[in-house]
């Protein structure tokens, strides 16, 4: 699903305009992008957490000519579900 077939689909759900429905998506992102350079986790209930994790410098290789590189030290994001979120997603129905 795209970003924008999202704002569609939530946009029929609630019967708002997908001008609103897409301010609202971008501020969630925004907001969660915010939260994750200040802290190290953002839960959102029934969703998940979202979790800034350190990765350390490493070796690594370019796939294309196969020159060793160094990969720098960076920051990743993790997520992980919420049980609620598995379970519907598991659900037979």
């Amino acid at each position: 699903m795209t970003k924008s077939e999202l704002i569609s689909q939530v946009s029929n759900e609630t019967k708002e305009s997908r001008a609103v429905v897409q301010k609202v998506l971008q501020s969630v992102i925004s907001t969660t992008i915010k939260t994750l350079k200040k802290e190290t986790r953002f839960p959102i209930f029934g969703l998940g957490v979202f979790e800034k994790v350190k990765r350390p410098k490493r070796k690594g290789r370019n796939p294309r000519t196969g020159e060793p590189l160094t990969v720098k030290a960076h920051n990743a994001v993790k997520f992980k579900p919420a049980k609620v979120f598995k379970d519907a997603v598991n659900s037979s129905k």
